[in-house]
Parts: structure tokens; C-alpha cells; sequence
């Protein structure tokens, strides 16, 4: 159902933007870079969380991680993952493919500026095999979102293994 309220939503509100749809997993954020074979950054990923009692989507490049203190001055309070079920209740999308678009509930949608260092970003499209393409203002037009710096930068290759 909910790759059919993406389609829905996407006819509505962007019929220009194509429903790409590979027939592998582009559940996370390495499966959907390596089946689109673009990089693990472009893939735009949609974290559902609580902060002090309201729920919002965090739209983020797919290497960055969520960094508490920011998040805590950006939203007065510290984001807590929300489970694969309430994830599933609130937005209408299974854990792999949710994005902000084709909502279950109204829900507020942030773009961290992490997605600005990519011309093209692709989030889910409500399946564990679905994507579109699209510009990160494009994205944050559409879903009326507001920009926040809520994300670590990504480190660099080798700084992750040497940190592992």
C-alpha cells in the first residue's frame, strides 16, 4: 500500500518525478547505493523520530549520523528512534522504505543541510525496492521542509576503519 500512496501523492503534488523502481532492496542506505551505483551519500534517508513527545522526519545523507547535541539545540530535546511498528502506524511505510512523501499522518519533515552536497539525492518511495530522483531543495519544496543542521559530518574512509 505504501508505494501506492507515494505514487499517489507524487501525481498530485510532482507528476514530473519518475518512481524508480529496481527490483532489488534499496532498504538501506548501502544496498540502495550500490542498485542506483551512485554513492552511499546521495541516498537520502528518512529517520523517524520523538523529541520530547512530538514526532518528526529527518531527511539526511545516507553516510551521516543524527548528532545528539545538535539535535538537542535545534529541537530543545534529545531524538529517540521510533520503532519499526509506530514507524510504520504514523507514516504508512515500512521500515526501508520511508520517505516523506505519501504520509499516513501529517507529520513535520526536516532536511539536514547534509543533503546539499549532492546535486541529486535519491529517498525511499514507500517500498524496500522503490527510489526517486531529485534535487535536495526540490525535496525540502515539496514536503515543505525546513532546513536543519542536526547531522555529524560523514568521516572519511579512513577515518572510520581507523576508529573501528
Amino acid at each position: 500500500m505504501s508505494l501506492e500512496s507515494v505514487r499517489a501523492w507524487l501525481a498530485e503534488h510532482a507528476p514530473d518525478i519518475a518512481i524508480i523502481d529496481q527490483g532489488e532492496s534499496t532498504a538501506t542506505v548501502a544496498d540502495a547505493a550500490r542498485t542506483l551505483g551512485v554513492e552511499p551519500g546521495q541516498i537520502a534517508k528518512t529517520l523517524s523520530v520523538r523529541i520530547d513527545g512530538r514526532v518528526v522526519l529527518i531527511v539526511a545523507r545516507g553516510d551521516a549520523r543524527l548528532d545528539n547535541r545538535k539535535t538537542k539545540a535545534a529541537f530543545g530535546g534529545r531524538p529517540r528512534m521510533l520503532g519499526a511498528d509506530e514507524v510504520f502506524e504514523l507514516t504508512g511505510h515500512r521500515v526501508g522504505g520511508v520517505c516523506p512523501f505519501g504520509l499516513a499522518t501529517p507529520i513535520p519533515v526536516y532536511c539536514d543541510l547534509s543533503l546539499k552536497d549532492f546535486a541529486q539525492v535519491y529517498p525511499a518511495a514507500g517500498s524496500t525496492t522503490s527510489s526517486v530522483m531529485l534535487t535536495p531543495e526540490r525535496l525540502a519544496a515539496l514536503v515543505d521542509a525546513q532546513w536543519v543542521d542536526v547531522c555529524q559530518p560523514p568521516m572519511a574512509e579512513g577515518a572510520a576503519e581507523a576508529a573501528e
